[in-house]
């Protein structure tokens, strides 16, 4: 396919999202089985295409002064990968199955390319209705770290280290150009240029002989923050495919014992294979049973849980950019009820000095320190660990990290722009008593 074709795909992909309000990779998937001819490559570059317009969909539709499907695309082109108006006119120049040309308004528009006075939610590309929360999150930074959220994201790598070392994952994988990351000290980035096709990870030998894993650096921090010993016992209540219980058996060296579970029994199936790959062998997996009780043995018992609280995935925005156009008031206030009601849970399972590492990947303070002040209020027996405390577990990156980092009374907030992470918030809360 010609690069204007791509764009006429992509043009067309959107029109179906927005017609069939279907999830993007849904809507990417069925074009592709309609139009067999269109290579790996060509999915990809459309791909591409379709999730750089969604990431900036709010402000391509403003310089457009237009939201149809080929507005946001065209205006994205010029907002998000810098194209003149000269290069974009090549693309929809209206031969073979390119675009349409572009007509003089387009053309006005792209040479004006012309964001001022735009309202901070246009310039930042986050739904309207998010803008009272993110004025609380933010302030005048609002824009800023919106506009961050909609960015693309690298390829981030956790290295293994019960298998390997950092410096032997990066040779392995030299091919790939990966760098140190700035602060996990087990991360690799790759870094992923405007319309590039993301490395398949998954056939690397690096992969395949479980030294490294996919998993942003933020979430790296979160399970670092967590600060799990060797020795400990562990529980990872909300474990989901198991990314955090893979890093903490590799911190605890494999030693004590950790507890992986999920409300959903589905979201715990990849976790099985990972183990077996990763060499982790102080992991239990507690498949939830429909009467419950799966974690009765447990009760007084854990010396951390750590809670990867179900949230709105505001953090998580780079790398599923039409979640944030789908997202419903609603949905946040869902998330709340089912992040007070995790909480709970972890109460009778710790010990006396025992502690809960609640994370999230929401920016939304809603999600983050209002519920940790709510747990607070209702379990006198708990008391916040200091977040610069919490923040040691990083050694020598603590102090740039606080100073990177917004850092409030309960916890530390990690975003794209700050730290150059997803999203992630970190609190840690300990129960009273020796």
């Amino acid at each position: 396919m010609t690069p204007g074709a791509r764009l006429a795909a992509a043009i067309e992909v959107y029109e179906a999202i927005e017609r069939e309000r279907r999830p993007a990779a849904d809507a990417l998937k069925a074009w592709g089985l309609t139009h067999r001819f269109a290579g790996s490559g060509d999915r990809a570059a459309i791909a591409g295409l379709l999730y750089d317009a969604l990431r900036r969909r709010a402000s391509s539709a403003y310089l457009m002064g237009a939201d149809t499907p080929r507005a946001v695309l065209l205006g994205m082109l010029r907002r998000e990968r810098s194209l003149g108006t000269d290069a974009i006119a090549a693309l929809a120049d209206g031969t073979g199955y390119s675009p349409a040309p572009l007509t003089a308004e387009e053309r006005a528009r792209l040479d004006r390319a012309d964001l001022a006075g735009a309202p901070a939610y246009i310039d930042g590309d986050y739904p309207q209705w998010l803008e009272p929360h993110f004025v609380r999150a933010f302030g005048e930074k609002r824009a800023e770290e919106g506009a961050a959220l909609a960015s693309r994201a690298p390829l981030d790598l956790r290295v293994n280290t019960l298998a390997s070392t950092r410096d032997k994952a990066a040779g392995m994988l030299a091919d790939l150009k990966p760098q140190d990351t700035r602060w996990s000290p087990w991360g690799l980035r790759i870094p992923l240029a405007a319309g590039a096709k993301a490395p398949p990870i998954h056939a690397e030998p690096a992969f395949l002989k479980g030294l490294v894993e996919v998993q942003d650096e933020g979430s790296q921090l979160a399970t670092l923050l967590a600060n799990a010993k060797p020795g400990e016992q562990v529980l990872d209540l909300c474990a989901g495919a198991g990314g955090k219980t893979l890093a903490m058996a590799a911190m605890m060296e494999n030693k004590g014992q950790i507890y992986a579970t999920d409300d959903d029994k589905r979201r715990l199936a990849p976790i099985h294979e990972r183990l077996k790959r990763s060499g982790a062998r102080n992991v239990q997996v507690r498949t939830p049973k429909s009467v419950g009780g799966e974690l009765d043995d447990l009760k007084g018992r854990i010396d951390l849980v750590l809670i990867d609280a179900p949230c709105t995935g505001t953090g998580a925005w780079r790398r599923n950019p039409d979640a944030k156009w789908r997202m419903r008031p609603g949905a946040l206030e869902q998330r709340q009820k089912e992040q007070a009601g995790v909480l709970e849970r972890a109460v009778p399972l710790l010990k006396a000095g025992g502690r809960i590492a609640y994370v999230t990947c929401s920016v939304l303070e809603e999600e983050n320190g209002d519920q940790v002040r709510t747990f607070l209020a209702r379990q006198p027996d708990f008391a916040l660990v200091a977040p610069g405390k919490v923040a040691g577990a990083l050694g020598e990156r603590a102090l740039l990290f606080t100073k990177a980092a917004r850092v409030s009374q309960e916890g530390l907030l990690m975003t794209p722009r700050t730290t150059d992470t997803d999203g992630f918030y970190v609190s840690v809360i300990e129960r009273r008593g020796s």
